[in-house]
């Protein structure tokens, strides 16, 4: 008897063990192909799921062409910089670009940048339009003269802080499908979920100023009722 024999089950034939050993390699590449799909899987849905995991959700809800055409309506006498906050597949960014805006646009989610920036290629606007992955939080729009928004009421409030505070004077603000909570637009265009409001940077300021001034006048400095 061989020493390869000696190794066999005195009952398991040579072919039950080679099937065996086909079964164990066939479950290893199973294993391995489905081990890859979950990983390749997490890879393509985490930057959608982790933006709904965050305080403030700003999910991605494409632009109506009503909504892009309203848009630029109320935009059309402007010029200069315009930044889209929360861009999506880019197409507000793209339209603007292409009617002469120097247009950018910020994106949390990776993958709608990538394609944001292979459609601007393609539409060939790419040297005039711009898009980065950043937490608009984290940005600073001061350099902007034109912004658009697609907010959800629960960030509303704490944006306009933000934009009141950084945003000079000759800007004009465009809200889409929700409206600021305290700011009065100058001008609305459209209807139902294809509304924009249009708000003047000079207005929202000047009331933001006023408003921390009456906040800031201390007590003793306040002129006290006159009584008869």
């Amino acid at each position: 008897m061989t020493q390869e024999e000696l190794l066999f089950d005195p009952g398991q034939s040579k072919g039950d063990v080679g099937e065996g050993k086909s079964r164990s390699r066939l479950g290893v590449i199973v294993t391995g192909v489905l081990g890859g799909s979950l990983v390749a899987l997490y890879a393509v849905a985490a930057p959608f799921i982790t933006p709904a995991l965050r305080k403030v959700c700003l999910p991605f809800v494409p632009a109506t062409t009503a909504q892009v055409e309203n848009v630029l309506n109320v935009l059309r006498a402007r010029t200069g910089t315009l930044v889209d906050i929360g861009s999506g597949d880019g197409r507000i960014v793209i339209a603007a670009a292409k009617q002469g805006f120097k247009a950018s646009g910020f994106e949390l989610n990776p993958w709608l940048v990538w394609y944001s920036r292979y459609k601007a290629r393609r539409e060939g606007v790419h040297r005039s339009s711009s898009f980065y992955i950043s937490d608009l939080w984290k940005v600073s729009f001061a350099e902007y003269s034109n912004v658009v928004i697609f907010g959800v009421p629960q960030m509303m409030e704490k944006l306009e802080l933000k934009l009141a505070s950084e945003l000079p004077t000759t800007a004009k603000v465009v809200a889409c499908r929700f409206p600021f909570p305290t700011w009065v637009p100058e001008q609305t265009a459209g209807e139902g979920i294809d509304t924009v409001w249009v708000y003047d940077a000079q207005t929202f300021k000047s009331d933001l100023q006023h408003g921390r001034t009456l906040k800031t006048v201390p007590e003793h400095e306040k002129t006290p009722d006159s009584h008869t």
